[in-house]
């Protein structure tokens, strides 16, 4: 463990999860000390699923580290998030990687992807061995293919991009136009594409021509069209969609009992979710249609006791459905951040707090949830207000990035903490900083990798590190 001060470190402003300057000093969680701990805080390998972890610091860099936080893997490119690829999506290769390989000069894009030039996928040893955006093949010559067909001349990706089985990649994107019916000049839209390894787009999809597919209703619709930008945008971020997934086979569309399958559920269907309007929905990939959703409208907060119905969702992030094979499976995982979001506006009360949750999405109801008071700790303890995510593990224990203090931490299905980092990897930031520079350690994003995913011989610790006792409570 070691413990840093809140130094800056020399790189460019960070290109944030979305630009909430403002929203950020009205809603922060609780106060934090000039001087805290970074590293591995605590880890008891016993309990522990044991990996490694990828993530982009701000460094600017991608970093994958041991269990020890040691890191044994760096590349020089940021990503928005990393991916390490599952081997079986790269015939066999290991320590494959998509990330950002180049960024237009001049442009702040907090929290979009208008900065981001192009895109690609780089080996273990930092070739470049396929990228997609306009311009990227006179930088980074190492690459095989020229994949100039990107839309508007960039890739402008953002907050997620998967590797399909058949070797194309879905890109979620943004697209700047005027969209007729909404009083804004411009949208800042979200759009996905599917881009084969040549650079073609054999599949897209726009969001906003799927506007009343969302459940909104007409009071809420009535918000939405008047949405204006905000934070000195030229255009109006409508949906900050933050997420995108392929839903993956599923025993929901097999069947269960006898029963026939649910094509909502089919494992070609992509899930999504918006920040700034509160829900999570899925996309039908043969008509486009969104087939099943979650929200915009949910009661209130109904307590801690499972399962019971959703209740209030407010600027969730990383929703997907629990792979097969992991504890959970079939299940919605979502980090529920409980920030500031929604049409109108809601926020999380006096005592903000995240949560992470596991939800039957046939039910739609909360079957499992996590929060600080699991680890008998405050509510208040545990929260993000933004970026952030939540990914299930063979052991059934969930690994957590709660972003905005760039801590990570393995629960037990009890709430138990078995394994906790804290980001050593700081830069200067706009966001958080009300119009200023700040120094900061946000993680986007933090993936769980497989040891057999990375070639054999990458090294590896597995000491445990214990932590002092709790504090006696005094009455």
């Amino acid at each position: 463990m070691t413990v840093a001060p809140r130094q800056a470190i020399p790189f460019s402003i960070t290109e944030g999860c979305m630009a909430m300057a403002g929203v950020m000093m009205a809603i922060s969680a609780a106060a934090a000390p000039s001087v805290h701990p970074t590293g591995v805080t605590r880890y008891e390998p016993d309990r522990a699923w044991n990996g490694y972890t990828l993530f982009t610091g701000q460094d600017k860099k991608t970093h994958l580290i041991d269990m020890n936080g040691n890191e044994v893997k760096q590349w020089p490119y940021e990503g928005f998030p990393p991916v390490l690829l599952d081997p079986a999506l790269t015939k066999g290769k290991k320590g494959n990687v998509l990330l950002q390989l180049a960024q237009l000069p001049g442009v702040q894009a907090a929290g979009n992807g208008l900065g981001n030039k192009s895109i690609g996928e780089v080996d273990w040893n930092g070739n470049v061995l396929w990228q997609w955006g306009a311009g990227s093949q006179d930088a980074y010559a190492s690459a095989s293919v020229d994949t100039a067909g990107a839309p508007g001349g960039a890739a402008k990706q953002h907050h997620d991009w998967r590797r399909l089985a058949n070797g194309n990649t879905l890109v979620l994107a943004n697209k700047v136009h005027a969209v007729p019916g909404f009083a804004a000049k411009a949208l800042l839209d979200d759009v996905i594409y599917e881009v084969t390894p040549d650079g073609r787009i054999a599949w897209q999809w726009t969001a906003s021509e799927h506007l009343d597919e969302f459940g909104f209703s007409p009071a809420a619709l009535k918000l939405v069209r008047a949405a204006q930008p905000k934070y000195g945008a030229q255009a109006v971020d409508w949906l900050h969609i933050n997420d995108m997934a392929v839903v993956g086979p599923n025993r929901w569309h097999r069947g269960i009992n006898g029963e026939p399958g649910d094509d909502r559920f089919h494992p070609d269907n992509i899930v999504i979710d918006s920040r700034e309007a509160n829900f999570i929905a899925i996309i039908d990939r043969k008509t486009g249609k969104v087939v099943w959703s979650l929200g915009p409208d949910f009661p209130a907060i109904a307590g801690t006791k499972v399962p019971r119905p959703v209740d209030q969702l407010i600027g969730q992030h990383d929703a997907h459905i629990i792979p097969e094979g992991l504890p959970g499976a079939g299940n919605l995982l979502v980090f529920d951040n409980q920030g500031e979001a929604g049409y109108p506006k809601v926020s999380p009360g006096i005592f903000p707090h995240s949560r992470v949750l596991e939800i039957d999405p046939v039910k739609k109801e909360i079957v499992w949830q996590y929060t600080a008071v699991d680890s008998r700790q405050p509510a208040w303890s545990f929260y993000s207000a933004f970026i952030s995510s939540a990914r299930r593990l063979p052991n059934g224990n969930t690994l957590i990035d709660e972003g905005m203090n760039g801590r990570f931490f393995q629960v037990t299905q009890k709430g138990d903490i078995v394994w906790e980092y804290v980001s050593p990897y700081y830069g200067a930031s706009a966001v958080g900083g009300n119009g200023k520079q700040v120094d900061t350690n946000w993680v986007y994003r933090a993936q769980p990798v497989p040891y057999e995913w990375v070639p054999e011989g990458t090294p590896r610790a597995e000491q445990a590190v214990p932590v002092p006792a709790p504090p006696v409570a005094r009455r």
